[in-house]
């Protein structure tokens, strides 16, 4: 007798109590699941079940085999999947969650070329700085930028996309109105905008990262505001770099201090672990990590002091 099949009706017992559930199941007839238990115990020389009229268990031995052989039929189960998408278009709804500074051109030039070349996906898109919980919410795919990996959350995978670099930025207004610091004893008197609760900002400076003091005046919930904000003239703000060449922002926003950038950050993929991933998942990561690792940063240079 088949010996695979021998292990499916093995599993199948243990998981429906019984041979006659486990017959029914498996549309066989209750002769011949246990015509297959019989097989299996005689070919490995052990009893695997004791049974009676009225109750089933598991033997010792029929305990190991049992957890054996959901391993090898979950494994087998996955391998068939993801082998049978090879040949499979990506199709169904991604959702994924992002920081709320992407939600700008450049992630729209790669959501629409992504959808040129995978028509049967949607993309279900939420912008939030909120740390999300892609599990409890039922998000396929979070995007995180993070200084810290150790920070993003345990019992998921985390690919590492890109590194981020974040500048100092300030907009003409507010340099006209109020000069450009020169130096991190002026630029602690300069007003801030920030992204959530802090009150200093780490920066590399030629002996390492300092901790600059700052004067907050605004401060978001959201990234994508905070840009606004900064290119609106309130104050000075720490902004990704790629901003600098953006069109919305690139004539309005002026770099302070670049050659005191901040700690340098990482964009991840965060998914939920699992054997098989996917394949709308899986085809997202890898574009997305093929058209953002072909940006560069502008060239940010200093700019001379403005009068005030």
């Amino acid at each position: 007798m088949d010996t695979l099949t021998g292990i499916r009706v093995f599993r199948q017992i243990v998981e429906s109590g019984s041979f006659a559930a486990a017959a029914g199941r498996l549309d066989l007839s209750t002769a011949m699941v246990s015509k297959h238990v019989m097989n299996l115990e005689k070919r490995l020389g052990v009893r695997l079940l004791n049974r009676n009229s009225r109750t089933l268990s598991l033997t010792e031995p029929g305990r190991v085999y049992f957890e054996r052989c959901k391993t090898i039929l979950d494994d087998l189960e996955a391998t068939e999947l993801e082998l049978g998408s090879l040949n499979d278009a990506p199709r169904g709804t991604l959702r994924m969650t992002c920081p709320s500074f992407t939600s700008g051109q450049r992630l729209a030039d790669i959501l629409a070329e992504y959808r040129h070349h995978y028509p049967e996906v949607i993309l279900d898109v939420s912008f939030e700085d909120r740390v999300v919980d892609i599990v409890e919410e039922g998000f396929d795919l979070a995007l995180r930028v993070t200084r810290d990996p150790s920070s993003l959350p345990a019992g998921l995978v985390a690919r590492r996309i890109r590194q981020v670099n974040f500048v100092l930025a300030a907009s003409h207004e507010y340099l006209r109105q109020h000069g450009t610091p020169q130096s991190l004893d002026e630029l602690s008197q300069h007003d801030f905008v920030t992204v959530r609760d802090f009150d200093s900002l780490p920066l590399i400076g030629p002996e390492g990262v300092v901790h600059v003091p700052i004067k907050v005046v605004l401060r978001y919930r959201a990234g994508s505001a905070a840009t606004s904000a900064v290119a609106a003239g309130i104050g000075i703000g720490a902004l990704p770099a790629l901003l600098f060449d953006d069109p919305v922002f690139r004539d309005r926003l002026v770099p302070i201090l670049p050659q005191y950038p901040l700690q340098k950050a990482s964009l991840y993929a965060v998914y939920v672990s699992r054997k098989y991933v996917p394949i709308k998942i899986r085809s997202f990561i890898e574009f997305l990590s093929e058209r953002v690792n072909s940006f560069r940063d502008p060239d940010i240079r200093p700019v001379k002091a403005a009068v005030g």
